[in-house]
C-alpha cells in the first residue's frame, strides 16, 4: 500500500514519539467526496464489512422467517465482547433455529469482557464459540444456509451463502473484488480498494425503508446497529461508545489491522478508513477526527476525548502524552 498519509500522532514531554499514516476516503452518492492517502489501495475489510455479510440474511427473507429482531441483526454485525449478554442472545439464537453451539464455524476464544472470562475461570469453565466476537454473524450465517437449504459448511468460499456475499460485496462496491483471505473467524473476507469500501458504506447512509430490496435491508442494518450499540461491540468499546456519543445517528463499525468505516443517514455520506500499521489506536483517532470535521461528534464529548485530543496518563494518573492529529488531516 503505498503512499500512506500521516493522521494521527503521539506527543510525549513535547517530541514526536510515534506517528500513525493511512489511507481514508469519504463518499457521497455521486461518488469520492474527499480522500487521504491512496484511495485506490486495495485492503481486506476485515470485520468493518459485517454489515454488508448481513446482507443475504435480510434481503433472502430468512431473517423474518424466523422473526428475528432488530436487536439480532445488530448482533449480526457485531464484533463483540463476548459479554454475558451477547453470549446469552447468540444462544438463544441458535435454539430459536433449531441448532446448537457446534453448528458454529468460528471457532472459540476466551472473552474479551472481563466480567464473563472471571466467570469462566471461577466456574473453572472454558470458553466456547458462543464467546467468539463473530459468533452473532455466524448465527446469521447458520439462519440464511438454513434458508437456502444449503449444506453446513458455511465458511467455505463456494459455499452458496459465501457466493451471495461476494456478488452483495462487488454490488454495493462498485468493483470486482481483488481476491480474498481467511478471517480470524474462518469466514472468507473479500479484498476491495479503500474507495470500494467508502463507496459500499455511502449506499447503506442513503439507503431508505421506501426503497427497493436493497436499499430496505441496508437501512435496516443501518438504524438496527445504531440503535443496539452494546451489541455491536460492548462496554469500552470505540464502536458502542461513539456511536452513544452521537445519539445513534451514526452507524460505526471496526476491522481488525486498523480498519474502521461509519455510515452517516443524516449527511448521506460514507467514510472508510485504514492505517497501514495495523494500529488500533491509530484507526480510532482518525475516524474520531473525520467524525469531528464532519459536525457529528462533540470533540470535547469523553468518548471522543479518549481516543484523540485528550491527554494520556499512566498509572500513577500522570499525565505523559497526547494524540493529535497530524498537520493536514483532515483539513
Amino acid at each position: 500500500m503505498p503512499n500512506p498519509e500521516p493522521m494521527v500522532e503521539l506527543w510525549r514531554g513535547g517530541l514526536l514519539e510515534s506517528t500513525h499514516a493511512g489511507h481514508a476516503v469519504i463518499c457521497g452518492a455521486k461518488g469520492v467526496v474527499q480522500a487521504w492517502g491512496d484511495p485506490g489501495a486495495v485492503i481486506f475489510p476485515r470485520s468493518s464489512c459485517k454489515m454488508i455479510q448481513a446482507l443475504p440474511l435480510v434481503e433472502t427473507g430468512a431473517a423474518d422467517a424466523v422473526c428475528l429482531t432488530d436487536a439480532h441483526l445488530a448482533l449480526a454485525c457485531a464484533s463483540h465482547q463476548g459479554e454475558r449478554r451477547h453470549v446469552t442472545m447468540a444462544a438463544d439464537w441458535l435454539s430459536t433455529i433449531g441448532l446448537a453451539e457446534p453448528a458454529l464455524r468460528c471457532g472459540a476464544h476466551e472473552p474479551y469482557d472481563r466480567v464473563e472470562r472471571n466467570r469462566l475461570i471461577k466456574t473453572d469453565s472454558s470458553p466456547c464459540q458462543l464467546h467468539n466476537n463473530c459468533s452473532g454473524k455466524h448465527c446469521g450465517f447458520l439462519t440464511v444456509t438454513q434458508h437456502m437449504k444449503a449444506g453446513p459448511e458455511y465458511v467455505e468460499v463456494d459455499h452458496p451463502l459465501q457466493r451471495a456475499i461476494r456478488q452483495a460485496t462487488e454490488e454495493v462496491t462498485g468493483e470486482t473484488v481483488a481476491g480474498y483471505g481467511i478471517d480470524g473467524c474462518s469466514a472468507p473476507n473479500f479484498a476491495v480498494s479503500i474507495t470500494g469500501l467508502a463507496r459500499a458504506m455511502a449506499l447503506f447512509a442513503n439507503a431508505s425503508e421506501g426503497g427497493d430490496t436493497r436499499s430496505r435491508a441496508m437501512h435496516r442494518l443501518t438504524r438496527a446497529m445504531a440503535t443496539y450499540p452494546e451489541l455491536v461491540a460492548g462496554e469500552g468499546r470505540a464502536c458502542t461508545e461513539l456511536m452513544r456519543a452521537m445519539g445513534g445517528k451514526v452507524t460505526l463499525k471496526t476491522g481488525a489491522e486498523a480498519v474502521f468505516v461509519a455510515i452517516l443517514p443524516e449527511q448521506k455520506l460514507g467514510m472508510a478508513v485504514k492505517i497501514t500499521d495495523g494500529g488500533t489506536r491509530g484507526a480510532e483517532a482518525a475516524i474520531t477526527a473525520l467524525l469531528v470535521r464532519a459536525g457529528v461528534l462533540d470533540a470535547n464529548h469523553p468518548a471522543a476525548q479518549k481516543r484523540l485530543g485528550g491527554t494520556q496518563t499512566n498509572w500513577r494518573g500522570l499525565q505523559t502524552g497526547e494524540t493529535r492529529t497530524a498537520p493536514g488531516f483532515p483539513g
